[in-house]
């Protein structure tokens, strides 16, 4: 059987978040379970409630209660969403170690860190949880390249501005 895959979308460039759940929708195409689980982007999220119509392959979860994302909430929002974001990251820890699926997207989870959310060593121990058959997908904005020696792919977006545009 194939080794199951570490794989990194981060950087500052668009489409981390596309790049996943494109990896997502080709592992469910073949025949394999996919769980997303959202952080940082509040319920709003509407660029991917359309992967709620492919359940049962795909199943997307998100914790926050809060419409906005994490940077546009109040101190006092902000201290409230982080016990949800916590339970879905002790979510997370679960469907590892029940190996509750065979594809595992963890979108955002690397910009928990930054947000004092969680440390960067409980990220380490989810990497490191995993067995060999799952697959999991990390993604976010912060470029921590101590995730990256744990990883088998590591993709930095980046954003490029074309010289003839305005």
């Amino acid at each position: 059987m194939k080794k199951g895959l570490v794989q990194i979308f981060c950087g500052e460039g668009k489409g981390k978040t596309t790049a996943a759940i494109g990896k997502g929708i080709q592992a469910a195409s073949m025949g394999k379970s996919v769980m997303i689980i959202q952080f940082l982007k509040g319920r709003q999220g509407d660029e991917i409630s359309f992967i709620q119509r492919l359940e049962p392959e795909i199943k997307l979860f998100r914790f926050e209660r809060s419409e906005s994302s994490w940077l546009d909430l109040t101190p006092e929002e902000r201290e409230e969403e982080t016990q949800n974001i916590r339970n879905g990251l002790n979510f997370a820890r679960k469907v590892i170690t029940t190996q509750g699926c065979d594809v595992l997207i963890l979108d955002e989870v690397l910009g928990l860190p930054a947000a004092g959310i969680i440390s960067a060593d409980e990220i380490i121990s989810l990497i490191e949880t995993k067995d060999d058959e799952m697959d999991l997908i990390l993604t976010g904005i912060n470029q921590d390249e101590e995730y990256w020696e744990l990883a088998d792919e590591v993709t930095v977006m980046q954003m490029k501005k074309h010289e003839n545009r305005n």
